[in-house]
């Protein structure tokens, strides 16, 4: 099962790139996917299309269309530097927009969570803390939690990260912890990226925990 690319258009007019994927039934709900830095890449697409098969409407905004359309790579150190050039002009305010705009065209297909990795994992957890009406968000490996943890989810949340990522010390998971001690948190031993099978730093029952995690409290979140 594979999905297409479609368009969708922000509160400011701009128009991005969603790829979308399809249930064959009934969907169950909708998934928004949040990318890392490496754009709306293979192993993103992967994410949406195992979201249909499990019966929701997945899409995942190109996040990166205001400063490069179409930008997708993987994980070689020059596509990492790469990446992190472009986050340097990264709006988080205007990928709010862009997420909402995601967000809005899922809607009629039921209840909408959200899945972020990384950069999207940041942004997830951000987009929980806004009035923006999703059901629930999974939040893997989001280094930028810290800075907005202080602001309570307004709707269930369930956070991964890996206890060896060289990116996210243990003091940034205990930030959060110490400001969100209802969240459910968990550190699984492996790096970062641990859910993505084309990365070197993959673990994979790490990344089945996980996935069985985010998928049970999506799942609630869809029926409620």
């Amino acid at each position: 099962m594979s999905g297409q690319w479609t368009d969708a258009v922000a509160a400011d007019g701009h128009k991005l790139q969603i790829y979308l994927a399809r249930p064959e039934g009934k969907a169950k709900g909708a998934v928004v996917v949040l990318q890392e830095i490496f754009g709306v890449n293979a192993h993103i697409r992967l994410v949406c299309d195992r979201l249909a098969a499990d019966g929701y409407v997945a899409a995942a905004p190109a996040l990166f269309d205001r400063l490069s359309q179409g930008y997708e790579a993987g994980y070689a150190p020059d596509d990492v530097k790469k990446g992190m050039e472009l986050l340097q002009g990264f709006d988080f305010d205007k990928a709010v927009d862009d997420i909402t705009a995601a967000i809005e065209a899922l809607r009629p297909h039921g209840m909408v969570s959200i899945i972020g990795f990384c950069l999207g994992g940041s942004l997830a957890y951000k987009m929980a803390t806004r009035p923006s009406g999703i059901a629930s968000a999974a939040c893997y490996y989001g280094g930028l939690i810290a800075d907005y943890a202080d602001k309570a989810p307004l709707c269930p949340v369930v956070l991964h990260y890996g206890a060896n990522d060289p990116t996210i010390p243990p003091e940034n998971v205990e930030t959060v912890r110490h400001a969100q001690p209802d969240l459910p948190i968990y550190v699984y031993p492996a790096g970062h990226g641990f859910n993505c099978d084309a990365r070197q730093a993959y673990e994979p029952k790490s990344a089945d925990l996980a996935w069985e995690r985010t998928m049970e409290m999506i799942d609630r979140a869809s029926k409620a």
